[in-house]
């Protein structure tokens, strides 16, 4: 089963960033990253999140040699990208979000071809043991065009493996998958990580890396937001949610409640608050004197999505 390369001392971390930036050229200049830093420590799966166009594309394709960055230093395993390109690509695996393949390959011929271009001579490649991984080594002489999504998609999976980088990138690798197959994939990203391949995420799914992260950072207009373990994130904000249900749907937010700024969807009052600021009973109080009958009532612990909102909306 492959393992990712061994060195002689291993990094404390496996990328490192400091004072990144991109500015795309034009007729009006546009700074994708505006002094980025960022630490991922090795043996670690990362999450790096952000709305659309906050710049994680920009930073991953930096990461994958394909974007020249402005200023800044990247490390990759200990390798500057500038000094040492390309030690630094061969220790990093790139899973793009986009599904590439050649329909005519089969998928063994799909990672030997990619094992020839990273230059893995042929004794130390194992093909079969790559596809045994990723679960399709009874798809091995198949036309790759006769394989399912998800199928390609593992499959790209493999192919960023070929070489046993110690580093791999998935972006958005369970965009567009169903629910089993993307619990399918979680499974392999862990499996991977317990070979000891530290494992950077980008997903749109937040209960995914709510799940699998052991440490993330949210990147919003080009800038590193928050940085902390997930459970440090969590954390951040000691938020509640309350949600009420109401026998029919009132007409607007009663006045009384006005100060904890309910939602109103349909028959239900959906509040959002801190234990440690406004205590349930507070609300429910307020809702009794506005002469409100209540017929369900449920809470819960803020989630990453909370999370994130409320950053970004800061940062915004």
């Amino acid at each position: 089963m492959p393992t990712p390369r061994a060195t002689a001392a291993l990094p404390d971390s496996a990328i490192r960033i400091e004072g990144l930036t991109k500015t795309y050229g034009g007729k009006v200049p546009k700074q994708a990253l505006k002094g980025v830093d960022l630490v991922i420590p090795r043996g670690s799966i990362f999450g790096l999140l952000g709305p659309n166009g906050a710049g994680k594309s920009t930073l991953i394709n930096i990461l994958a040699g394909l974007v020249t960055k402005t200023s800044g230093t990247v490390s990759i395993w200990d390798y500057n990208v500038d000094r040492n390109a390309r030690m630094a690509r061969s220790a990093i695996g790139i899973v793009p979000q986009e599904i590439t393949f050649d329909p005519y390959f089969t998928p063994e011929q799909a990672l030997t071809l990619q094992a020839g271009l990273y230059g893995v001579p042929p004794k130390e490649r194992d093909i079969m043991g790559l596809l045994e991984i990723v679960g399709l080594a009874d798809k091995a002489k198949s036309y790759s065009r006769a394989l399912s999504g998800g199928m390609k998609r593992r499959l790209m999976i493999a192919k960023a493996m070929v070489h046993q980088p110690p580093i791999l990138v998935l972006d958005e690798p369970t965009a567009g998958v169903d629910v089993e197959l993307r619990r399918q994939l979680w499974d392999q990203v862990r499996m991977l990580n317990e070979q000891g391949v530290t494992i950077l995420l980008t997903t749109h799914y937040l209960e995914e890396a709510e799940r699998l992260c052991d440490e993330i950072a949210i990147i919003n207009h080009g800038q590193i937001i928050a940085q902390d373990t997930t459970e440090g994130l969590l954390k951040l904000f000691d938020n509640k949610v309350l949600e009420v249900r109401l026998p029919e749907p009132p007409a607007e937010v009663p006045e009384l409640l006005k100060p904890w700024s309910p939602e109103l969807r349909g028959s239900k009052l959906i509040f959002t608050y801190r234990p440690s600021q406004s205590p349930v009973n507070e609300i429910l109080r307020a809702i009794r004197h506005a002469d409100l009958d209540i017929t369900d009532i449920s809470t819960k612990e803020s989630d990453l999505e909370d999370t994130f909102v409320q950053l970004t909306k800061e940062a915004a």
